[in-house]
């Protein structure tokens, strides 16, 4: 599949067959994207993700080997300008939060209708269009130092100002969080020590 310039580009990722097929003839009709890949499970989502380099990711969430919010949380970690659209059978409260957390802001459930399809690619569209290049510059520069510091064991001061940087963008590395930790320990900066273990908790 080969992407047309200037459309944005949109990987599909669902474990149904009907349901891929539905999506990407209804995303036929949808102005201005186009459909460069199509994922069976979450594993294969990524690779695709990784090789294709879409625009707006559309992920069930019951995926196998690796559902939709971990595929896309690795997404991120390569792309964090990535849009997604996430898709389920059902609304859960807890699926929800932990979309949210990852700055998802669209949700289908199935059976969706084209229309509701339609107004989702609209809006991670709008979204896309106006994030600031500035803004994915700096996270990507975040997530590329801190995972520097953090190989070669940097404890300096620039080092924590990263990692506290870092640590606050969505999907965070557990390694940078617990780094920090340990470097809080060091320095006995109890207040700090105790919102990151906030942090790892609720994480697991």
């Amino acid at each position: 599949m080969q992407p047309h310039p200037g459309k944005k580009r949109v990987l599909i990722a669902d474990t149904t067959q009907e349901t891929r097929r539905n999506t990407r003839v209804m995303l036929s009709s949808v102005k201005g994207v186009e459909v460069v890949a199509i994922a069976l499970d979450g594993t294969q989502a990524v690779e695709m993700a990784r090789l294709h380099k879409p625009d707006i990711v559309l992920l069930d969430i019951n995926m196998s080997k690796v559902n939709g919010l971990a595929a896309y949380r690795q997404i991120l970690k390569e792309n964090p300008r990535t849009v997604c659209i996430l898709v389920s059978a059902e609304r859960h409260p807890e699926t929800l939060e932990a979309a949210g957390e990852l700055g998802i802001q669209n949700f289908l459930i199935k059976p969706f209708t084209e229309h509701e399809l339609d107004d989702a690619m609209r809006d991670a569209i709008r979204r896309l269009d106006n994030m600031p290049v500035a803004q994915e510059n700096r996270e990507a520069r975040l997530r590329r130092l801190a995972d520097e510091y953090v190989r070669v064991q940097r404890t300096d001061e620039e080092a924590v100002k990263v990692l506290e940087d870092a640590v606050q963008l969505p999907n965070p590395e557990l390694v940078w969080q617990q780094t920090l930790a340990m470097i809080y320990v060091v320095r006995q900066r109890w207040e700090k020590l105790k919102a990151i273990a906030e942090r790892l908790e609720k994480r697991n």
